[in-house]
């Protein structure tokens, strides 16, 4: 539905107009037209559907076929829609799908012929995303990926670092063989990217606000109040950014800041909490990770039973800890003294 002005100057502004009469659903059949014109797709290719994945209404696009199956671009239409109504043109929010699109056709291209030359070229949009590992664990089973604990950090390749479009793509276990890389290399690669992607930010208790570049040494300091209650850790995009608790160097930095080994509680896929093990009060921790589960069930359960379509929220139920001295994060534990008892077996018997 788009009626042309050719006025000079005037045409984008005339559209805009026109369009703005249009409502969601409209606004998705204008632009999978759009996109079935410019792209020479088939009907069949391009299927539109409600909470279709993360409880998010998808516009899928079929961008390449081959040996491994028909592989599909989720574009986020809500979030279009909500740049559409405030002001974005059509023919502007056009081009940005197309231009997204148009990356994943590349990376069809290079599928099946991913040599150690293709890896020098693709290695800096690699990148890590934190998940459950038990609520995705038949995604990721042919995916590269390193397991913390019930958390699995994922390795994933970057077409774009906007929100229009599901752009990221799983990267499979068989490449690391073709770029005869190991994955200990790959991952480390993948998270020094992520980490120039997303930076990480803190949100301290005094300041109640995130920022601060508390990686560089300087006059950054923690107060007491945050070893003791904890500072919250995520990064500049916050989605997915529990991530940033594996970035190199950030821990060391913070068991630095603490004066200690650390806590770390994971309150969401977007952010975790880390405490000073020698400051905090390890039963409070404790119970607020119960308190988070036992929320987070029951929301579950509750949603389930009336029919409402549940959002994983929750990335671990664990609780973890940082040693300074092995450099390690693992799932914490609690040491249990054993008493022993020193006994003559000759008197025994």
């Amino acid at each position: 539905m788009k009626i042309g002005c050719w006025i000079s100057g005037h045409r984008e502004t005339a559209e805009r107009i026109i369009t703005m009469k249009l409502g969601y659903l409209e606004f998705v059949e204008a632009l999978s037209k759009q996109l079935l014109n410019a792209l020479n797709l088939q009907e069949q290719q391009i299927f539109f559907k409600k909470k279709a994945i993360d409880n998010k209404d998808r516009l899928f696009v079929e961008t390449f076929e081959n040996l491994s199956g028909k592989q599909l671009c989720g574009i986020d239409v809500k979030d279009l829609y909500e740049r559409f109504m405030e002001g974005s043109s059509m023919e502007s929010i056009f081009y940005s799908v197309q231009e997204e699109i148009e990356k994943l056709k590349t990376v069809g291209m290079l599928e099946g012929k991913m040599t150690p030359d293709s890896y020098q070229k693709i290695k800096k949009y690699l990148f890590v995303k934190p998940l459950n590992k038990k609520e995705h664990s038949l995604e990721m089973e042919d995916a590269v990926h390193e397991d913390v604990g019930d958390i699995a950090c994922v390795l994933y390749m970057m077409l774009s670092n906007t929100n229009e479009c599901f752009t990221g793509i799983k990267i499979k276990n068989q490449y690391l063989e073709q770029w005869e890389m190991t994955k200990e290399a790959v991952m480390e690669e993948a998270l020094k990217n992520t980490c120039q992607m997303a930076p990480p930010l803190i949100c301290t208790n005094d300041e109640n606000k995130w920022g601060g570049s508390f990686m560089e040494n300087g006059a950054f300091c923690l107060s007491k109040s945050d070893k003791v209650m904890g500072v919250r850790l995520s990064t500049n995009t916050k989605e997915y950014g529990a991530i940033s608790v594996f970035y190199p160097g950030v821990l060391q930095r913070l068991a630095q800041l603490m004066g200690s080994d650390l806590y770390i509680l994971f309150t969401s896929g977007n952010e975790s909490k880390i405490y000073s093990a020698n400051e905090s009060n390890l039963e409070d921790i404790k119970t607020e990770l119960n308190e988070m589960v036992i929320e987070y069930r029951n929301a579950m359960v509750f949603k389930c039973r009336n029919g409402m379509v549940f959002e994983e929220k929750l990335l671990s139920e664990e609780l973890y800890y940082y040693s300074r001295i092995e450099d390690k994060i693992s799932v914490y534990m609690e040491k249990v003294k054993v008493n022993f008892t020193t006994v003559n077996l000759k008197e025994v018997h």
